[in-house]
């Protein structure tokens, strides 16, 4: 009897139980089910989702090089051109041989030393690069060496097969093995790379009529003043010659040649010397004569006290070790008042930072670089870049000496703010999508009473502005809700720390109360249900849509009932959203 009663009992609290419990279930569940159809529609077709790519438009924060061009408005590469349209650049590639898939292999096995450029015939990085190359072939003819060319857009298994990722790619094959060619894409700059790859990168200079005709004929020259042409001296400086791609280096043992090189004859020996054709004409080296530290001081010193930027100039940027640059933006037309200064001002600072002119009137390489740090007008204009984080400066005042110097010293120091580049504050901000530019972000984006939804967009993005519809419909649905805010930034325009993008487009989300945690990326599927379920899921602020009345479906509407319909919607717009 005893046992009946305990099963009873434990029978009706667990019915009690369950009915507590039932009610919950049924809300999650309802919750879960909740019916979004009505955020399907955009203008009569359902938009729930877009096929999109997995990936983003690509974008780089980095200081754009000659590799790649700065997007200024179009997806395609602004130097690429039309296939059926372009007709090739004339000059003589006589020495230049045409490889095929019939004749590649038996090619490179023939042949100890070749040189092979990838290329289309309609990209334009391979079009400046065609006369180079046949110039280089020509002179390196009977060096042991053989220039060749593959059109990859033709011969597209070996393309793949020697893993060709843009044009032109060039590779040096050395028996069979191929390394990939790594300096400027000039004459001199592959010649000097070519001959130091094939032997032993030092070259001897015994006369002093080869030393005037080197001086003459090279922008860049080392020379070293050697107790012997072989040993150890010179087995360092044929190492420290290996790893300067775009330097020619010399060795001699005659003091009559010395003098042509400003070394004196007397010196003690060995001694090395950078020769350049620009305003600081000649670098005497000080240090210890091994490989590393005769590297590093040519590295260092190699460019000129004011380098200016272009395709040529800018690999020599970029691979430099010296990562911290200070760039003079102005046209050509005053560059002649502003440089002279600049240089002085360089001088100062040699070996710790680069110093770069940027013509910003030069539309293939200037006005880039110059979108890219958000420059505008004829200049003068100076700011500093830290190139192993992007962090960017602008100075204030006029460019004169004293304040050049002034702010590199702070710039070495870390004592300055950022620069962030910005577009204007727009006079009106009444959409439904919020526009954000660098100079609004901390009151909009950071505002801690709201949950905000960034979109950072290119305008030239594809992926953008298939994305567009969707976030609008978005926007209009929850524009009734005080604490939500859906906003967009073009990312091209705009910078701001809080904002790192990663692609086009990119989505991030700041939650309420806690603006001061990273962001959280937005990886949902790109339809308005999808956004607005992530909503839902992460805002600090809950919130409800008010969903819009139904329109019968069954019979079309008469004037009389339409005009109705329009009335009964305008009286209560403040109770909804419209559609």
């Amino acid at each position: 009897m005893t046992s009946l009663r305990c099963f009873l009992i434990l029978s009706v609290t667990s019915f009690l139980l369950l009915l507590t419990v039932i009610p919950s279930i049924s809300t999650n569940y309802e919750e879960d089910e909740e019916d979004l159809h009505f955020l399907e529609e955009i203008e009569g077709q359902s938009v729930d989702s877009v096929p999109l790519p997995d990936s983003s438009d690509s974008d780089n924060d980095q200081f754009p090089s000659d590799e790649e061009d700065s997007e200024s408005g179009s997806e395609q590469d602004l130097h690429d051109l039309d296939p059926d349209t372009y007709r090739a650049p004339i000059f003589n590639d006589k020495d230049v041989v045409v490889l095929t898939e019939g004749n590649f292999s038996d090619f490179i096995r023939n042949n100890k030393y070749v040189v092979i450029q990838f290329y289309a015939p309609w990209c334009g990085h391979s079009q400046a690069l065609a006369p180079e190359y046949a110039a280089a072939a020509t002179e390196l003819k009977g060096e042991g060496v053989v220039l060749a060319k593959v059109d990859a857009t033709e011969e597209d298994e070996l393309a793949q097969k020697y893993e060709v990722q843009g044009f032109p790619t060039v590779y040096l094959f050395v028996e069979g093995e191929h390394k990939p060619y790594t300096a400027a894409k000039n004459k001199e700059a592959i010649v000097t790379w070519i001959k130091k790859n094939i032997g032993r990168g030092v070259l001897n200079v015994t006369t002093v009529d080869d030393a005037e005709r080197i001086l003459t004929s090279q922008s860049k020259i080392v020379l070293g003043y050697l107790n012997s042409l072989v040993g150890p001296e010179s087995d360092e400086l044929a190492a420290a010659s290996k790893l300067l791609d775009d330097v020619s280096v010399y060795q001699t043992v005659n003091p009559d040649i010395t003098k042509l090189f400003q070394i004196d004859p007397q010196v003690k020996r060995p001694a090395l010397v950078l020769v350049k054709r620009e305003a600081e004409k000649i670098c005497h080296f000080d240090g210890q004569f091994v490989k590393t530290e005769i590297s590093e001081f040519v590295t260092s010193n190699k460019l000129p006290l004011v380098t200016t930027f272009s395709r040529d100039t800018a690999p020599s940027i970029f691979e430099s070790s010296i990562k911290n640059h200070l760039l003079l933006f102005a046209t050509l037309n005053i560059s002649e008042k502003f440089i002279p200064v600049f240089q002085e001002a360089a001088k100062l600072f040699k070996g710790k930072l680069i110093s770069i002119y940027v013509q910003v009137d030069n539309e293939d390489t200037g006005r880039p670089v110059a979108n890219f740090f958000g420059v505008s007008g004829d200049g003068p204009r100076i700011l500093a870049y830290y190139g192993t984080d992007a962090r960017k400066f602008a100075m204030d005042g006029d460019v004169t000496l004293d304040n050049i110097k002034a702010f590199a010293e702070d710039f070495l120091e870390d004592r300055l703010k950022p620069y962030y580049k910005s577009d204007p504050i727009p006079e009106t901000n009444d959409k439904d999508v919020k526009v954000v530019v660098a100079n609004s972000f901390d009151e909009i984006v950071l505002d801690e009473s709201k949950d905000v939804l960034l979109e950072i967009y290119a305008p030239w993005c594809g992926h953008c502005r298939s994305l567009e519809p969707i976030y609008n419909k978005l926007a209009k649905h929850v524009k009734g809700i005080d604490s939500l805010v859906i906003a967009k930034m073009d990312g091209t325009t705009n910078e701001h720390p809080r904002a790192r993008k990663a692609g086009f487009p990119t989505v991030l989300f700041f939650p309420a109360g806690n603006k001061s945690s990273d962001p959280i990326k937005v990886n949902a599927e790109r339809s308005v249900v999808a956004y607005y379920k992530f909503l839902k899921k992460h805002a600090s602020t809950p919130f409800k849509l008010k969903k819009p009345f139904a329109t019968p479906k069954d019979k079309p509407a008469s004037d009389d009932e339409t005009k109705s319909s329009d009335s009964k919607k305008s009286s209560s717009a403040d109770m909804k959203d419209e559609l």
